[in-house]
């Protein structure tokens, strides 16, 4: 059954306009109760309404509506599903927000709630949450164009769950196996893992168990080793139970402790088994999160976890579109998920601002004559010889002309080597190159790009575009300081699910002040 529309008082009753005189910080509440019937009118509530399947039978659902608010709320405060039904009951605030005042009990389960997240991520309309505040940003301020300035920039995110080496990753994921086993047969962790002989993964601390010298090489391989026994044991057992009792769960997590084994260890020569020298490019480095991973932001900053990305827009200063990726991928691989969401926005990207990790991005690669790229140019290194910017290159003919004056042709992305005799006798040989096979110089395929950034940024004009993508490091700062810098759960769709609801609080913000300014909004036609 679908849900019935949500139609709540517009405007505040006595006891609401107490309540709001009271708030004097956290002004979200305030907004949200003032134009929660324009941001969730008819139109959108309906969409959120396809969510239910259009059944006659059982009670009409909760207005998504509500539950919608609820979720943008948990962002705002931080509030778990449990907090959130508890502050329904006991703050005022949230009542305020939510039409419950002096409630009882919750308009919804915690169950309810969690449902309708988990609806949100399967149909994708958490999407349209930010899309809606969007709409409403271009309706009051008549942002009719359909052009697209934007800055686009990414901070770290540490995972959720516990990062580990090697021995616990394995030592974890035997006990999670053990414990599906101990849950199906009705009996104790402990008594399960002495039943099949591997007694130190049931103990608090496999390490502790094994109490072993780990500053000793020998006895950290002599601890693999019994670790992987213990392994071949639970599989061995696993393979003696009927298997159509065997739980999928129980499968799965033997499949990770065999993953950690192939990507962290290996057989010398010897035929002893021992950690693998290096990391392996996709290591699995917790077992509850398949999907962190060991990354950089930059050369002296590490990170456990994802990256978030954020657009913003440099116009009226909306989040436009936010992405995730894992810790260890380029920044530049968000850029087709940000694409997608800026063609149900029915916009088109004419301005770019970006950092140069994004420079091998698909909006680099496919730049259009309509999109134009600002981003501060690789700086050319070449030590006291002459640096490339020292060569002419000539697009019309491909060519490019030495300090010299020797021309050569070249191909983008190709490289051109000037001939050793022709170097040898130049006479400004010394202040160019020592090779004995003369100068070189590589072609990058973005090479004419590289070069309007350069010549660009030599303008004060152009190191004031360049300035602009000040802003989105602002936006940044306020995602992380809702969002916080630890993911609130496991995986990755669940954490673009919570930034994007993240980036929904920071619009608010954006147009509560929108509002302030505009004496009368209009929404009649969106």
């Amino acid at each position: 059954m679908r849900p019935v529309h949500w139609h709540p008082p517009t405007e505040l009753n006595a006891q609401e306009q107490k309540i709001v005189k009271r708030i004097k910080r956290a002004k979200l509440f305030t907004f949200l109760r003032q134009y929660r019937h324009q941001i969730f009118d008819e139109q959108f509530q309906e969409e959120l309404g396809k969510l239910y399947a259009d059944s006659p039978k059982g009670h009409p659902p909760v207005p998504p509506a509500q539950l919608a608010l609820t979720t943008i709320l948990q962002a705002y405060t931080g509030a778990s599903d449990a907090e959130a039904i508890e502050a329904l009951i006991m703050d005022r605030r949230w009542q305020l927000v939510v039409d419950c005042i002096d409630c009882e009990q919750a308009p919804f389960s915690q169950a309810t709630l969690a449902r309708f997240r988990t609806a949100l991520i399967i149909q994708g309309l958490d999407r349209r949450l930010i899309e809606r505040t969007v709409e409403l940003a271009e309706q009051s301020k008549g942002f009719g164009s359909r052009q697209l300035r934007a800055a686009l920039d990414s901070s770290p995110l540490w995972g959720a769950s516990k990062v580990e080496d090697t021995y616990n990753l394995l030592g974890h994921a035997l006990k999670k196996a053990i414990g599906v086993i101990s849950s199906q047969q009705g009996r104790g962790l402990a008594e399960v893992a002495k039943d099949i002989g591997v007694d130190m993964v049931a103990s608090s601390s496999l390490k502790a168990a094994l109490d072993l010298n780990w500053d000793d090489p020998d006895q950290k391989n002599l601890a693999l080793g019994i670790v992987l026994d213990a392994l071949e044991r639970v599989e061995t057992f696993v393979q003696t139970q009927p298997t159509e009792n065997e739980h999928p769960l129980l499968r799965s997590t033997l499949e990770t402790a065999r993953q950690i084994e192939t990507q962290d260890v290996e057989v010398d020569t010897n035929g002893e088994v021992k950690l693998r020298s290096g990391v392996a490019k996709e290591r699995r480095i917790s077992v509850e999160d398949e999907e962190m991973r060991h990354g950089r932001k930059s050369r002296s900053q590490k990170i456990d976890g994802y990256k978030r990305h954020v657009l913003r827009d440099l116009d009226n200063g909306m989040i436009r579109a936010v992405g995730i990726t894992k810790a260890n991928v380029p920044e530049a691989s968000v850029t087709d998920a940000i694409t997608q969401d800026l063609t149900s926005q029915d916009v088109e990207l004419t301005e770019l601002h970006i950092d140069r990790a994004y420079l091998s991005s698909t909006f680099v690669k496919n730049l259009s004559e309509q999109l134009k790229i600002y981003c501060k140019a690789w700086v050319v290194h070449n030590g006291t010889k002459f640096g490339k910017t020292a060569f002419v290159l000539d697009w019309d003919n491909h060519t490019i002309c030495c300090p010299n004056k020797v021309t050569l042709p070249f191909t983008l992305g190709g490289k051109v080597q000037f001939p050793p005799l022709v170097c040898a006798t130049c006479p400004i040989r010394e202040s160019c190159t020592s090779s004995p096979r003369g100068r070189s110089i590589s072609i990058h395929p973005e090479e004419p790009l590289f070069r309007e950034l350069r010549e660009r940024q030599l303008t004060p004009i152009g190191r004031a575009k360049l300035r602009e993508r000040v802003c989105v490091e602002h936006s940044l700062s306020h995602i992380g300081r809702w969002q916080g810098e630890q993911a609130r759960y496991v995986g990755s769709r669940k954490n673009l699910f919570d930034l994007r609801r993240v980036a929904v609080v920071h619009n608010l913000h954006v147009l509560a002040r929108i509002f302030t300014n505009t004496t009368e909004p209009n929404f009649a036609s969106i």
